[in-house]
């Protein structure tokens, strides 16, 4: 075996941890993708004799690369989401059966990275983000994410401690037995399919808040309060011919779709048995990239 085809062989032993830290930075399956392959072709044009870690070389090496996307999506972005309960981008949803994730999709949505965690991530700054993200998750020393950032290691420090206040305070504490979490699920979709007003209060928190992000054409939206997200998910619901359980990072999710074309993918948030949060991706263009079929 020569050296390429070492270096190619290692490099397939790291990509879904790569995978992993791409999504977490970025929340786009398409750009993390695109993020991995920029690695592979840095480590192509790169002098490694010397490295004694590759997986670590290659993880800092992803982190930059992801750190440059996320400085150019903010540059583009002329009414940032951050700050805003009314305006929300929500990342692209790990859609998987009820049996279990294949392999590689339970390294990328593991350590319970939810849509609603996910949701938080996109409100950081993208050295905030890289901070946390590499040291939190994926155990990057300081020193190794100050090289990326150009900063001292104290000032990094100082990054993904702020982050880190920033997402404990804004995640919602939540249920986590997927059986029940299920049996929630199950619930809410029963009582949307049968116009039941009174079955869905009875399964929403009273403060509840839905949101949904639409994409380009379609503005996101908050709704607040079960009264209202009851309605809307009655309404909702007469245009999906089609909606099933499954798993949305290994969370009970559902996925509705009219004529085979999806048409949402929600994700539930619960607490002491009732739903309090709804993160739905309604943007056909993103749902289509998705490998979702009715």
């Amino acid at each position: 075996m020569n050296g390429d085809e070492f270096l190619a062989g290692r490099f397939e032993v790291e990509r879904p941890q790569l995978r992993a830290v791409a999504y977490r930075m970025l929340g786009s399956l398409a750009e993390s993708e695109d993020a991995v392959q920029e690695a592979w072709l840095k480590l192509g044009r790169s002098d490694v004799s010397g490295v004694k870690n590759l997986g670590a070389w290659l993880t800092t090496v992803v982190g930059r690369v992801c750190l440059d996307m996320l400085r150019a999506r903010t540059s583009r972005r002329e009414d940032p989401l951050t700050g805003s309960d009314d305006r929300v981008r929500i990342p692209d949803p790990v859609v998987s059966g009820l049996s279990a994730a294949d392999p590689e999709q339970e390294i990328l949505i593991a350590d319970s990275v939810g849509i609603a965690l996910m949701i938080v991530l996109e409100t950081l700054s993208p050295a905030e983000r890289l901070a946390f993200v590499l040291h939190d998750m994926f155990d990057v020393p300081f020193d190794e994410i100050a090289a990326v950032l150009d900063r001292t290691p104290t000032s990094t420090r100082q990054l993904a401690s702020r982050a880190r206040r920033r997402v404990q305070g804004a995640t919602p504490s939540a249920d986590t037995d997927v059986t029940r979490k299920r049996g929630v699920v199950d619930a809410f979709l029963a009582a949307s399919r049968g116009g039941d007003f009174d079955a869905l209060l009875a399964v929403l928190d009273p403060a509840v808040v839905a949101r949904s992000d639409g994409g380009a054409l379609l503005p996101s939206l908050a709704r607040r309060g079960a009264t209202d997200v009851a309605s809307q998910a009655i309404t909702f619901a007469r245009f999906a011919q089609d909606a099933r359980v499954v798993l949305v990072n290994g969370s009970p999710g559902v996925v509705s779709f009219a004529d085979g074309r999806p048409l949402s993918v929600m994700s539930f948030t619960v607490r002491d048995g009732r739903v309090t949060g709804l993160d739905i991706l309604t943007d056909p263009a993103r749902l289509s990239t998705l490998g979702l079929t009715g």
